[in-house]
């Protein structure tokens, strides 16, 4: 993957926000929230040290080489950093802008540029192509194609850590939230939005609070679909009517980690026309590295030529609520069930922090909340709950020592909690988790579950028409 470096440290100069590169003080307290720093104890691998290192590429006082790309790339994006910088120095904005005139820069092999193209532009774009990979997983889990892939030792072909992911991952249904929904005897309509798009409504049980859309996401709707569905059951008892825009699309979180930032950008613009013509108050997500992004998108599209394309993106920005904010702060009090019929209500949990809810979203105390007002309950506070896991988009892909070395340390502080469950708030996430505890062997008595699966089976309903 060769390129110029005197090019690249050109496009940087263009790129980087100046402003954020001077606001560091060079105090260091963004040091002891790097998840990298804290593993190597390298100062270049520090959020400071990062910014240090761009500067001096933009200043023209060093060239932009494999050594300072590999510093680049190390970094989880993970933004722990931000909320510790007594300055407010946008990292993310910077390690962003890097990346991105990097990947401009670079020339990909033929196999990464493929995967990369096949992945990013030719599936998580297009709703009816994820829907075919989802049916596809499926059709390999249930076939027995799976179990003859590891008994037959062709899952050797790929690198340890695939192998390992690849044992994790969930029974998927291989049907979208739409699809569930059709399929559960629960209440919905369908409507045209002003342009003719479609849009399903689910209503509230009881009366309305509010009228809420809902981003399914794309690994969501694939791989956790029965947790879409649960948000919308958790929504509607909360007093939310749920609205579905059909022609939304992948939030462009994966392209903006992938440094495909128009790709990222194309996707906003589809998704600020699908909830703006469903008129809906709030947007919900249940996946925080979604929520963070979702967030952003005033920042995303700040360079958009059409000025009414920059105030969507604004107010779309301040409608994003994540899940546990819509049930805490908003609706109607959840009623927790007395007793789970055939299970022990008593249980110990520990919750894991989704970087992007509490960095970005700053959601950190309303899913304790939540889980505090369940019976039976006793929430265990993780010690360094708000370190990265190791997970970070497609970081465990690109960087998988870092990563692995990240989970391993996460596990032992898991097992020091005795919990019995570990909850957490991110697709992302909930796949690493479990990855930690098959890693770390303990799979017999700790299991890791989303926050809405986990409220859903301890909160009473009054939607029971059919047993979901």
């Amino acid at each position: 993957m060769e390129q110029s470096h005197s090019a690249l440290a050109r496009r940087m100069k263009l790129m980087l926000d100046e402003e954020q590169l001077t606001n560091c003080m060079r105090c260091g307290f963004c040091q002891m929230a790097c998840p990298t720093f804290l593993e190597t104890g390298l100062e270049a691998a520090s959020p400071r040290g990062r910014i240090a290192l761009m500067k001096a590429v933009v200043d023209g006082i060093m060239e932009p080489d494999e050594t300072f790309q590999s510093q680049m790339d190390l970094c989880l994006g993970c933004r722990a950093c931000e909320p510790a910088c007594p300055s407010d120095v946008k990292y993310g904005r910077l390690i962003e802008q890097t990346r991105e005139a990097i990947t401009q820069e670079k020339k990909f092999s033929m196999p990464v540029k493929l995967a990369r193209k096949t992945f990013l532009q030719g599936i998580f774009p297009h709703k009816g192509r994820l829907k075919f990979m989802g049916k596809s997983l499926r059709f390999y889990q249930r076939s027995g194609l799976q179990n003859f892939a590891r008994t037959s030792g062709a899952m050797k072909m790929f690198p340890p850590h695939l192998q390992e992911l690849e044992k994790v991952i969930p029974e998927v249904t291989g049907d979208g939230l739409t699809d569930l929904w059709g399929k559960s005897g629960f209440p919905a309509r369908n409507e045209k939005t002003s342009s003719g798009s479609d849009v399903l409504v689910i209503p509230a049980v009881g009366e309305k609070v509010s009228r809420v859309g809902m981003f399914r996401g794309c690994i969501m709707d694939v791989m956790f679909a029965e947790t879409n569905v649960n948000t919308v059951r958790l929504l509607r008892q909360a007093g939310f009517e749920v609205v579905i825009p059909e022609n939304q699309v992948c939030c462009g979180a994966l392209h903006a980690h992938a440094s495909e930032m128009e790709d990222a950008r194309e996707l906003a613009g589809q998704n600020l026309i699908a909830f703006k013509e469903a008129e809906v108050d709030y947007i919900v997500s249940n996946a925080g590295g979604c929520g963070a992004l979702l967030k952003e998108y005033d920042h995303l599209m700040k360079d958009a030529a059409d000025p009414s394309q920059r105030d969507d993106a604004h107010r779309f920005a301040g409608q994003v609520k994540d899940i546990s904010e819509l049930l805490q702060d908003i609706g109607r009090p959840l009623v927790p069930l007395e007793h789970i019929p055939g299970k022990d209500v008593t249980v110990k949990v520990t919750y894991q922090d989704s970087c992007h809810l509490r960095n970005v979203m700053r959601v950190q105390g309303q899913p304790r909340e939540l889980i505090h007002q369940m019976k039976g309950v006793s929430l265990c506070e993780l010690q360094g709950s708000e370190v990265c896991c190791g997970s970070a988009g497609i970081y465990n892909m690109t960087q998988p020592q870092m990563s692995m070395d990240l989970l391993d340390h996460k596990m032992e502080h898991v097992k020091d909690t005795q919990a019995e469950v570990v909850i957490t708030s991110n697709p992302g996430c909930l796949l690493q988790m479990k990855w930690g505890v098959d890693r770390a062997g303990v799979s017999d008595r700790i299991q890791a579950v989303h926050l809405v699966d986990f409220l859903t089976e301890r909160v009473q309903f009054d939607d029971q028409e059919e047993d979901m």
